[in-house]
């Protein structure tokens, strides 16, 4: 099978080329643009249909309008279907999921068919999610001209929690080592990123662009207003939770002196013990007016590797809409805020009630670190303010 891909892929004979395009064409081939318009496409190999995942929608996604206007257009490709995303963590429907696995090796047999066609592919995180770095090695036989996107320690051997524990161990770490080694271009989003794929790149083209918000969506609140419970706030994914059950001491010695209400979006149901909480599930039409119920924002990390492949996401969208945040005092949350300014960077459990307490306390300074959060994040971390960054990464792969 692999001589079959590789012939296919590199057969310089016309005859053998124009038999195999007009073969293909009609179902590999994306699609041709307007007469008089010659756009770039690109192909993109990515885990979770589009609008789903932060890690797509706060990064590369929300750029691609911007570049479709530079003369790009874009073919996504998700291994995960909608209907595999809504299941996939969930501990029942085992043989469904195995089944939407399958199915997601196969679309990818057909990306790789297509993956000539393009001037360029698009990688997020890895082309399939298992074993040895198979598909990830063809993908270059088929298009070298590979920009890839990282913005996790996913080559690092970490814990996994709940019915997807198993899964874990069977996740090829692999997979990010020989991208980052063989693409054109590697995007990350962590100092500590940058410093490992540089370490692996041939190209020696890397470039550390953080995690950006789209500032016309993701507005400010519009009033501070003294509430007699005050909202505390975190939004995050099923893999993030075990950092927030890790101020559950502090929230709860918080609640016995303060009247506080622990606020959670995510995408699995949460309630803290001795701590009210109200959840939400995170829905992409509602994610802007359930965060403005917000009046502070928690970023609790860990110490160590893993976090400081970590882009500070959630504290730069608490930045966004004009509230507080308190973070770990660790990796990338020193870079994205300053400890007084926008917010508090606390280490112990002492600093964390300290920090909590005097936001809850004083409404005046949440509304100015509100206000000088969002500054820093329209002139840093916006979309405006990264557009050219990810424009010359596209420029210059697709034009060697």
């Amino acid at each position: 099978m692999i001589h079959i891909f590789y012939v296919t892929a590199t057969c310089s004979r016309k005859p053998c080329r124009t038999f195999f395009e007009r073969f293909v064409s009609k179902k590999l081939n994306p699609t041709v643009p307007e007469k008089g318009t010659k756009k770039k496409k690109i192909l993109v190999l990515c885990p979770s249909p589009k609008g789903t995942a932060a890690t797509q929608r706060l990064k590369y996604e929300q750029y691609f309008p911007y570049l479709e206007k530079e003369g790009y257009a874009f073919t996504i490709s998700s291994f995960q279907t909608p209907r595999f995303w809504k299941i996939i963590y969930k501990e029942e429907k085992i043989f469904e999921k195995v089944l939407w696995v399958l199915a997601g090796y196969l679309k990818r047999f057909f990306d790789l068919l297509r993956a000539p066609f393009y001037d360029g592919i698009f990688v997020n995180l890895w082309v399939t999610p298992l074993g040895f770095p198979f598909y990830e090695r063809l993908l270059f036989l088929f298009n070298k001209k590979v920009i890839y996107d990282l913005d996790d320690m996913i080559f690092l051997k970490h814990a996994g929690t709940g019915a997807n524990g198993l899964i874990e161990k069977f996740k090829g770490k692999k997979k990010p080592i020989v991208l980052m080694r063989k693409a054109k271009y590697v995007i990350v989003c962590t100092p500590k990123l940058e410093e490992i794929a540089l370490a692996l790149n041939k190209y020696k083209r890397v470039i550390d662009i953080s995690s950006t918000l789209d500032t016309q969506r993701f507005t400010a609140v519009k009033k501070y207003v003294h509430h007699d419970v005050t909202t505390i706030g975190w939004t995050g994914t099923h893999s993030t939770i075990p950092f927030l059950e890790s101020l559950q001491p502090v929230l709860a010695e918080l609640s016995k002196r303060s009247r506080i209400k622990l606020l959670v979006i995510s995408n699995k149901e949460y309630y803290m013990k001795n701590v009210v909480t109200e959840f939400i599930p995170w829905r992409e039409s509602s994610e802007i007016e359930d965060l403005h119920r917000m009046e502070i924002g928690l970023y609790p990390t860990t110490h160590d590797e893993w976090s400081l492949g970590k882009s500070s996401l959630k504290a730069l969208t608490y930045m966004a809409i004009g509230i507080p945040v308190v973070a770990t005092a660790y990796g990338t949350n020193y870079r994205i805020m300053e400890h007084g300014v926008h917010g508090f960077l606390a280490f112990t459990e002492e600093e964390w009630l300290k920090s909590l307490s005097t936001l809850v306390n004083d409404i005046d300074l949440r509304r100015r670190m509100g206000t000088e959060g969002r500054k820093r994040v329209e002139q840093m971390f916006s979309i405006e303010a990264n557009f050219q960054k990810y424009f010359n990464v596209f420029d210059t792969v697709t034009a060697t």
